[in-house]
């Protein structure tokens, strides 16, 4: 009996490995839309979830068509990176996300504050030893066209930690205080200003509006610098990472969707706060599918449900 009981276990356990590494009812995306996959909070060298979420993630990119991956920041936890030769590459990226469906689709990715314990220039250097990993620069723009419609859409990678008083101010985040926010929020301005692109989508690691228990001067800090800045220049959507969760936020008064994408290995709690549309505290990753008419977010948690799906139409 001992022995059926133990066996019976372990075959119970299998089930929910495997039942883990499954999307549950996915959905097939429209042909003509631009999709992409968001992660952010990852490199944990595979545990606390983020195996099972790569696993997912590869999934998800050979069920549809994905364009491309964004990383909304902190791809190597805790302290980054120390130069390319470093052995976290390895253990917390290139060992993790090993799927085929991955390897082709070119990786956008910001740095967070953990990359600032780090050196962020070897973030931005790596992208020369890799044909996936796309870091041009702290903060840069792209273009995607909307499938065969001759619309575009714009997608802005923004540097967020030194637009924060408390990074600037911390000699253990590197050289955060030394970038000029300044000529950074410039740039963001001129570039929302000067398109006509169908959709614009900001990217960054920070949130503008979230429920969290970290210092309020962090989003204080990002409502006077880019919040008002994304709302005047009509921004649709600002996606973030940092906070360990999922969050979609509208405050009152506001025309930008706040979005918050949950941790890619390990999550925390969450509360409804203002303009909380919706929370989770599962870990997980973000699908978006943008059409000429919709922007679609869907958050994707560990177990492969889709636990949340919002469509903006224009």
């Amino acid at each position: 009996m001992n022995h059926f009981l133990s066996v019976f276990s372990i075959l119970f356990l299998i089930v929910i490995s495997v039942k883990g590494q499954v999307l549950v009812n996915p959905e097939k995306l429209p042909s003509n839309a631009l999709n992409f996959l968001v992660a952010s909070d990852m490199g944990r060298k595979g545990v606390s979830e983020q195996k099972n979420i790569a696993v997912l993630m590869g999934e998800e990119a050979k069920f549809n068509l994905i364009d491309f991956i964004a990383i909304a920041g902190d791809p190597i936890h805790d302290n980054g990176v120390k130069s390319t030769d470093d052995s976290e590459w390895k253990d917390k990226f290139e060992n993790i996300y090993t799927a085929s469906s991955l390897m082709n689709i070119p990786w956008y990715v910001v740095s967070g504050n953990h990359e600032y314990h780090g050196s962020v220039q070897a973030v931005l250097d790596y992208s020369k030893l890799s044909t996936r990993w796309k870091a041009p620069a702290r903060y840069f723009s792209l273009e995607r066209s909307i499938g065969k419609t001759g619309d575009k859409c714009l997608f802005v990678f923004i540097d967020t930690a030194p637009l924060i008083d408390k990074y600037r101010a911390d000699s253990s985040y590197s050289d955060a205080g030394k970038q000029d926010f300044g000529k950074q929020l410039k740039w963001i301005d001129s570039t929302l200003v000067s398109s006509n692109d169908r959709w614009k989508i900001v990217i960054g690691h920070h949130p503008v509006y979230a429920d969290t228990d970290k210092a309020v001067s962090e989003r204080t800090d990002m409502q006077k610098r880019l919040g008002t800045l994304l709302e005047d220049r009509k921004a649709d959507l600002y996606i973030c990472g940092h906070i360990h969760n999922f969050q979609h936020l509208k405050p009152e008064g506001k025309t930008v969707n706040y979005v918050v994408n949950s941790s890619a290995s390990q999550s925390r709690k969450v509360n409804k706060t203002d303009g909380t549309l919706f929370c989770n505290p599962n870990p997980g990753f973000t699908l978006c599918s943008v059409t000429n008419v919709n922007l679609t977010f869907s958050f994707i948690d560990h177990t492969g449900q889709t636990v949340y799906q919002y469509s903006i139409k224009k």
